[in-house]
């Protein structure tokens, strides 16, 4: 009688072809899953979210706020939030950092109205946390449309909810990972997602980028006399509005000109004399004029302008003085002031305007 059976080596050909299938499927299988279940809570959310703002709606409470938090502590009587975060403490209701497209996203810097894309609204935003687990960051439109006597105010679909009342970054999974656009991190209104680059910011609220030794533009045509036909420099001087090419007696390396164009690719623009003033009065304690006293050295390397208490440093203002200088304010360990300096000086830093 022939017994039929599978050899040694047969069974593990299958089990290997069965590993390699699973480890093929099982990886798209829960992300499908998770997909799906990012996009169910998104939906319930937002659900929720939108009945709470048509009862405001009806309440007529949804509309006439001047700034986020008053908003958000009226939302907060009708969808259950567990804790609110001002604008100076986002990262304890939300997570450190996200993801959005190509870009990882500071979220402690994501301060304004304008962080996500709503330029006219001037606001602050607020984190909160819902006691459902969702984390969120939301800014107020002050321009919010309120109709008692509508439900197009306010409209909720299967996809989401309609409103120009607020936009809102939120997590469905709160502080898990992937933290990630499109996948548990889901939006209502925000166009784009940018952090501050304020780096700098004064207790008055004036912000600058981080200090930055500036790459010297290079002159193509200047004179003796700081003029020059070459359409490349005219070109330049129209674009940055300068008045002068620097005279070709001081070589054609202008570090000014440097820093104007960096700050200009940024999209900002060199501090005037006077709102360096105020990182004067910052650094020293000081608003009598002339500055007197001692630097605060610990804020100054904080700020990333010098790294021993003893250093001194120079930083550009936006005016220019002539064809061979530009405005320069000077911060010793005592007494900062102002002076113009030779505009091919290196040694001077830059800082830009932030938002």
């Amino acid at each position: 009688m022939n017994k039929k059976a599978f050899t040694l080596a047969e069974v593990l050909i299958t089990l290997a072809i069965i590993g390699i299938v699973a480890a093929l499927t099982i990886p798209t299988l829960i992300q499908n899953y998770q997909e799906r279940a990012w996009n169910t809570a998104s939906q319930v959310f937002q659900r929720k979210l939108g009945e709470a703002l048509r009862v405001m709606n009806v309440q007529g409470t949804l509309a006439g706020y001047t700034t986020t938090e008053a908003f958000v502590d009226e939302l907060s009587k009708h969808i259950k939030i567990t804790r609110i975060c001002d604008n100076d403490d986002i990262t304890t209701c939300f997570s450190d950092t996200v993801t959005w497209g190509d870009e990882e996203v500071d979220m402690s810097k994501v301060k304004k109205a304008k962080n996500f894309g709503q330029n006219d609204w001037d606001t602050n935003t607020v984190a909160v946390q819902f006691a459902n687990g969702v984390n969120g960051v939301i800014a107020y439109n002050p321009s919010c449309t309120q109709n008692q006597f509508s439900n197009d105010v306010i409209t909720i679909g299967e996809t989401g909810i309609g409103t120009n009342c607020l936009a809102i970054l939120y997590d469905v999974d709160g502080f898990k990972n992937p933290n990630t656009k499109d996948k548990d991190l889901k939006n209502l209104n925000v166009t784009s997602l940018g952090g501050s680059n304020c780096a700098i910011e004064l207790s008055d609220g004036t912000c600058f980028t981080a200090p930055f030794y500036p790459t010297a533009h290079v002159w193509n045509g200047c004179d003796a006399n700081g003029t020059t036909s070459d359409p490349d420099d005219l070109a330049f001087m129209s674009e940055h509005n300068i008045q002068y090419c620097m005279t070709s007696s001081y070589g054609t390396n202008d570090y000014w000109a440097g820093a104007v164009k960096a700050c200009h690719d940024m999209g900002s623009s060199l501090p005037s004399d006077t709102e360096l003033m105020k990182l004067a009065e910052e650094l020293y304690q000081d608003t009598s004029r002339p500055f007197s006293g001692n630097r605060d050295n610990d804020l100054a390397v904080s700020m990333g302008f010098i790294t021993s208490p003893g250093s001194s440093f120079w930083v550009w203002s936006s005016e220019e003085y002539s064809k061979h200088y530009a405005y320069n304010r000077y911060f010793y360990s005592t007494n900062p002031g102002q002076s113009y300096y030779p505009r091919n000086r290196s040694i001077s830093q830059a800082v830009c305007l932030a938002e």
